[in-house]
């Protein structure tokens, strides 16, 4: 006997729908045993890659690399 679905079409359907929206490709979606839904960017965002930066690393590597004699 097969049990009812833990996730709904129209569930996938909001979230990607969403993902669009927020101008973000999507290269695939996930679903887990347990209903959780994933959607997975076709690109990394910019906000992802900026969020480790810091303004200092540059003027503090610089400082680093000179070497006082």
């Amino acid at each position: 006997m097969r049990r009812p679905s833990i996730f709904k079409k129209t569930d996938v359907t909001r979230a990607t729908k969403a993902v669009l929206a927020a101008g973000i490709g999507i290269a695939r979606v996930e679903i887990s045993r347990d209903g959780l839904i994933v959607v997975v960017s076709d690109k990394p965002s910019e906000t992802a890659a900026t969020v480790g930066t810091n303004e200092w690393d540059e003027v503090l590597d610089d400082h680093a690399s000179t070497t006082i004699r």
